[in-house]
């Protein structure tokens, strides 16, 4: 089924600084918004930007369509990003949305969800999207030391979470993969899904294959148009060369031959 995508200027109900590199976005829709699935992603116009001529694609980290709301969790990377978080209550954004293919619905209520640095950001809407199919996931999240750990207590309100940093000045020292959860003889969780870094996903698709266990994956390939023009987010997969922002972000990896 293909989701109607929309074109809109959404009201910035609140900026939610989180840390010197991470900060929330409250946006609030006009009229009622689309249906949306966990993985997909909005690709954003920042404005009066000079140096930003691309809108900037970012995955949907919660919703409530109560309120006509959703939420972006945004990395301060370059000039682009550094825009977005200078904007206040009551300044638009216009995004398009929703974009891409989604994370699939299990048929086991065992479930991991994995995300490293700025890839917990899908995850939060799929622990709450798996909550209201009655499934509460184990989570395991990385960061790069304790400063940066954030969202924590709303993480648990979907599932048990489990805190990894490169420092050890939170939970568990060391990468994520190194995790006692996953480092586990035999696991016994029956679908992984996984959003970070290329390496860290590799990685967790290669212990996935390695114990029998279904994995999906959300890439953060480079995105230009988003819906599949400019083909400069091309990746392989089993069936040639396909387009992260609209085949994907989220691929088995059983089909990009990750193993």
């Amino acid at each position: 089924m293909e989701i109607k995508k929309s074109v809109q200027d959404l009201t910035v109900a609140r900026n939610i600084p989180l840390n010197k590199r991470h900060f929330l976005l409250d946006l609030i829709a006009p009229e009622p918004l689309p249906m949306m699935l966990p993985g997909q992603f909005v690709q954003a116009l920042v404005k009066d930007s000079p140096s930003t001529f691309l809108r900037r694609p970012f995955s949907i980290h919660q919703v409530d369509y109560s309120r006509n709301a959703l939420r972006l969790l945004i990395q301060i990377k370059g000039e682009g990003t550094r825009h977005l978080s200078l904007l206040r209550e009551g300044d638009t954004l216009n995004l398009i949305y929703p974009l891409g293919s989604s994370f699939s619905l299990p048929t086991t209520s065992e479930v991991l969800l994995v995300g490293g640095g700025c890839g917990v950001a899908p995850l939060l809407f799929l622990a709450q999207f798996l909550n209201q199919n009655n499934i509460r996931p184990t989570i395991l999240v990385g960061f790069r030391t304790k400063e940066e750990v954030s969202e924590i207590d709303t993480y648990s309100k979907y599932g048990t979470v489990y805190i990894t940093t490169d420092d050890g000045t939170e939970g568990e020292r060391g990468l994520i993969v190194d995790h006692s959860i996953l480092q586990k003889e035999r696991l016994t969780f029956k679908k992984i899904y996984c959003c970070g870094p290329d390496a860290m996903m590799q990685s967790v698709a290669r212990i996935a294959a390695i114990q029998g266990i279904d994995c999906e994956v959300s890439l953060e390939n480079s995105m230009a148009c988003g819906f599949g023009v400019c083909l400069c987010c091309i990746t392989p997969t089993d069936k040639g060369n396909e387009r992260v922002c609209m085949e994907g972000p989220v691929f088995n990896t059983r089909r990009l031959g990750w193993k």
